[in-house]
């Protein structure tokens, strides 16, 4: 099974790379493009960052109300806005790596909450109020959108950088509902099943399971930029270097285009 694991971890490496870093093709993008293009880049950024869609899948998997979905979706969404907009404004960040390591955790969570850990491990009669846990991801989840959106060029502190941010976060709201539709109607299919209890307990644990993989890959990720030199080879040569951004670049691009 740790052979397995140890196999398949690259996949994920190389998806979590596509699914987060900011090439410098979307950096030209940004800086020749408009408020649209934050939008745009927003919407892609959360559709690809299956890291969130993970955490509201196990959300949402249980809800049955539109209007408990409606609920816990929104208290979610003031969550992420609220760290997305005034981390990124502020300037506020910190290591990318540890940041999402929290938000597999977070999915690690969901998962292990909707299969009744709490009650059958801890002995609790009920899991922790699950409106503010969503509401306190939401600002963690928030912080590791403003993390990758701290990358672009925003420009000087102003109206115009804090456009950019918002339409950044519109753009992820979009995302967020394109992510939802497709959800819900895999969950609704999943109801009608006869053994959707059953499979439920197995959805579950491959959320879990599929949190633990994107752990050991974020925290491998802050141990080789922590300390390349244990790992072999430089971190210049690192599949995540182009995450990094490359401000020089950056000027010439502007210079190019003036």
């Amino acid at each position: 099974m740790f052979k397995f694991l140890l196999s398949i971890l690259p996949v994920f490496y190389s998806a979590n790379s596509f699914a987060h870093g900011i090439s410098e093709e979307a950096k030209r993008a940004m800086i020749e493009g408009g408020y649209f293009k934050y939008i745009v880049l927003g919407a892609e950024h959360m559709i690809t960052g299956y890291d969130h869609l993970l955490f509201l899948f196990g959300v949402i998997f249980f809800l049955k109300t539109f209007k408990d979905i409606v609920k816990f979706i929104s208290i979610f969404t003031l969550g992420h806005s609220i760290t997305l907009i005034f981390a990124t404004f502020m300037g506020i960040t910190a290591n990318y790596w540890l940041i999402d390591a929290v938000i597999a955790i977070s999915v690690i969570y969901k998962g292990f909450d909707n299969n009744k850990g709490f009650q059958e491990y801890f002995g609790l009669k009920k899991s922790p109020n699950l409106l503010w846990m969503v509401f306190v991801f939401g600002l963690i989840h928030g912080f590791g959108l403003s993390t990758r959106l701290q990358q672009l060029p925003l420009g000087e502190k102003g109206g115009e950088m804090l456009m950019r941010i918002i339409s950044f976060n519109i753009g992820v709201e979009f995302g967020q509902i394109a992510g939802l539709v497709i959800m819900l109607f895999v969950i609704t299919q999943m109801r009608k099943h006869h053994m959707f209890e059953r499979l439920s307990r197995v959805f579950n644990d491959g959320i879990m399971l599929a949190g633990f993989m994107l752990l050991l890959m974020q925290l491998h990720g802050y141990l080789h930029t922590s300390n390349p030199d244990e790992f072999g080879f430089s971190e210049d040569n690192h599949i995540h270097h182009h995450m990094k951004m490359d401000q020089p670049k950056i000027e010439e691009i502007k210079h190019d285009n003036l």
